[in-house]
């Protein structure tokens, strides 16, 4: 399975214990045993690093270089390309919503509620973190 998370999972993840920390966590331990193809683009790093250094979570370098070793670890992908439905409603967020279809994600797990909306993205399920993990740990 080939798992993308979108930006807020991943800063949810570095900065609190809670459900994405668990998520990313168990997917990491999987992705690690080849078990699980966890995915980025260079434009969620690009705005992991932006939010985490200078957005309000004031985080510090060693926190950024944490983050920086997941994302090495992990499959790059590139940005999105292809050309932007319509009706979509963030253009800033398709450049990485486009790289998740393009890479063949099964899944794209986001908290973002507009995307959450959508339900799919050209035939790619849209997952908040809870109904990702319960997917993923085979509760639901």
């Amino acid at each position: 399975m080939r798992v993308f998370f979108d930006t807020n999972v991943w800063l949810a993840s570095f900065i609190a214990h809670g459900l994405c920390a668990d998520l990313v966590n168990t997917m990491m331990t999987a992705h690690d045993a080849g078990r699980m193809d966890v995915m980025v683009c260079p434009a969620v790093i690009a705005e992991t690093k932006r939010r985490l250094l200078l957005g309000k979570l004031h985080a510090d370098d060693a926190q950024w270089r944490a983050a920086e070793t997941v994302f090495f670890h992990i499959t790059n992908v590139a940005d999105g390309g292809a050309r932007m439905p319509p009706d979509f409603p963030d253009p800033d967020d398709w450049p990485i919503v486009a790289a998740a279809v393009e890479a063949r994600a099964d899944l794209f797990v986001t908290g973002d509620k507009a995307l959450l909306a959508l339900g799919t993205v050209e035939d790619l399920p849209v997952l908040d973190p809870r109904a990702a993990y319960l997917r993923l740990r085979g509760l639901a």
